[in-house]
């Protein structure tokens, strides 16, 4: 009797052994994967405006019926980011209190503009309301949305102060909307393209050390 516990005790430390072995290999894995997939920026469609085209200035009245400019170089030296929100998109509700946010904590470079389309202004007013957007200018427009193609929600265009584009993409999760920013910071419109440049600096580097 005594040997089987002696038995059993020794196959279940080799089993626990067994174990531990595994879990710090798929650490180490996991690891790796973080290493190697490329955090993701803002998912820029191939059609509408290219960054770094001039954005042509618009007169556009918000919702309130104030008129404001949008496109075009900006006399405040201010970034414009303009993001493209409808009340029936609840991706676009959640992301709203982060875009207000980073205006917020970029308020001395950049200001934010609301944009949808549609006839039903009242309808948008209680939107604006609800997500407590009185700060920001909210437009409605048919014609902004078509100068930048938009045609998934949400979206957001960065407009520099010179007027041109500087980035734009659809934009579902806060990483996306910082990358815009980020785009603007480095002069690289996308961070795919930023991961794609470094590779290739990466490759040139070894290159060099190699010849």
């Amino acid at each position: 009797m005594a040997d089987a516990v002696v038995v059993s005790n020794v196959i279940l430390w080799i089993v626990v052994i067994v174990l531990a072995l595994v879990v710090l290999a798929l650490a180490r894995q996991v690891g790796v994967l973080h290493e190697r997939v490329a955090p993701a920026g803002a998912l820029m469609p191939t059609n509408g405006p290219k960054v770094g085209e001039l954005t042509e200035a618009m007169l556009i009245e918000d919702i309130n019926g104030h008129t404001i400019s949008i496109g075009g170089p900006n006399p405040d030296g201010m970034n414009t980011l303009v993001m493209f929100i409808s009340p029936t998109c609840p991706v676009c509700k959640s992301l709203v209190p982060t875009a207000k946010s980073l205006a917020s904590k970029e308020k001395n470079r950049l200001k934010l503009v609301f944009a949808s389309d549609g006839d039903k202004l009242e309808q948008h007013q209680a939107y604006a309301k609800d997500l407590d957007l009185g700060k920001y200018p909210y437009v409605l427009s048919e014609k902004l949305g078509m100068s930048f193609e938009v045609s998934k929600l949400p979206f957001a265009a960065l407009i520099g102060a010179d007027g041109t584009l500087q980035s734009k993409g659809l934009v579902n999760t806060r990483e996306h909307i910082e990358s815009l920013i980020e785009a603007m910071d480095t002069g690289i419109a996308t961070l795919q393209e930023y991961v794609g440049q470094a590779q290739q600096d990466h490759e040139h580097s070894v290159k060099e050390k190699a010849s």
